[in-house]
């Protein structure tokens, strides 16, 4: 069922950049839940896999000094999900890994996989995009840090070099102090389902909580890439919380989203779900931070 020419068994994550170094064809396989599958499929026939499974030096969730939380790639969506640091300071990432898949997937799978497959549709990604993490890539030369925009050079690919894996994403305390943020995920069923169109909004407010201090909206499936509207973002920093600045904000992100039409569904009722997700989005962040927004 199952054609794989060899694994090896990372001891380390020093050991798992040599086996890469070794095996220079050979594929990270972590949770398994898109690597097995894609073996079964036979798109990976024959291939040489190194597990890093073991390692768990790449798992939890921890908040250093300088309040940065660092989540490692291991650690899997459910425990991510449940974590006290993440439901504390990182609510919209709580709310998006526990929509990936169902339980079982969610207790398997990790998210250095699921940033690391490249996929535009990945649950965790556009809300990583809107809390502006960074990713911790480890590697024969040491560790590079690399913001998750520059990680995503195309439809499936990311920019992991020879020898190098994903060891952690990283969300400065600047990127979460002060903001609340709402992911929304549409799909034709309500587990086990790739996102048709994700939306993550992230919002600072004035004290008053009445003005937009900051604002970042990433999408999913409106781009071959994860992407950030950053251009409506600029244009309602400073603006009032008002129903016409909603308004501006579902106008806006069509200038910047790029979906298309496949099997799941119509560039236009991607359009759509854009105009539609960043709204509702916004709104519910608002709220999340003590603002009022009618519906």
């Amino acid at each position: 069922m199952y054609d794989i020419s060899a694994i090896y068994e990372a001891e380390s994550t020093a050991h798992a950049v040599e086996l890469l170094l070794a095996h220079p064809e050979a594929k990270i396989i972590a949770g398994g839940s898109d690597v097995l599958i894609k073996v079964r499929e036979g798109r990976m026939a024959g291939c040489e896999l190194v597990s890093i499974y073991g390692l768990d030096e790449l798992r939890g969730v921890t908040m250093d000094e300088e309040g940065t939380i660092r989540i490692g790639s291991l650690t899997s969506f459910s425990h991510i999900h449940k974590d006290p640091i993440v439901k504390k300071h990182l609510l919209a990432l709580s709310d998006a890994v526990n929509m990936v898949g169902g339980p079982q997937v969610r207790a398997i799978g990790t998210i250095g996989g699921n940033t690391c497959n490249g996929v535009t549709s990945a649950d965790s990604a556009s809300t990583l995009f809107a809390y502006d993490a960074v990713l911790e890539i480890t590697g024969p030369e040491g560790i590079r840090m690399v913001p998750i925009e520059e990680f995503y050079l195309g439809p499936g690919k990311v920019d992991l070099r020879p020898g190098e894996l994903e060891t952690a994403v990283c969300i400065s305390k600047k990127s979460w102090s002060g903001y609340k943020g709402f992911y929304i995920k549409y799909g034709m069923r309500n587990a086990m389902e790739i996102a048709t169109t994700g939306c993550s909004v992230n919002v600072k407010l004035s004290q008053d909580k009445k003005t937009i201090r900051d604002v970042r909206i990433g999408f999913g499936v409106a781009a071959p890439t994860p992407m950030r509207a950053h251009g409506t973002e600029e244009k309602v920093r400073g603006m009032e919380v008002s129903p016409e600045t909603r308004s501006l904000i579902g106008d806006s992100v069509l200038e910047e989203v790029r979906p298309r039409d496949s099997w799941r569904a119509s560039k236009d009722f991607r359009l759509h779900l854009c105009k539609t997700m960043a709204m509702r989005a916004f709104t519910e962040a608002v709220r999340r931070a003590g603002g009022e927004l009618d519906d």
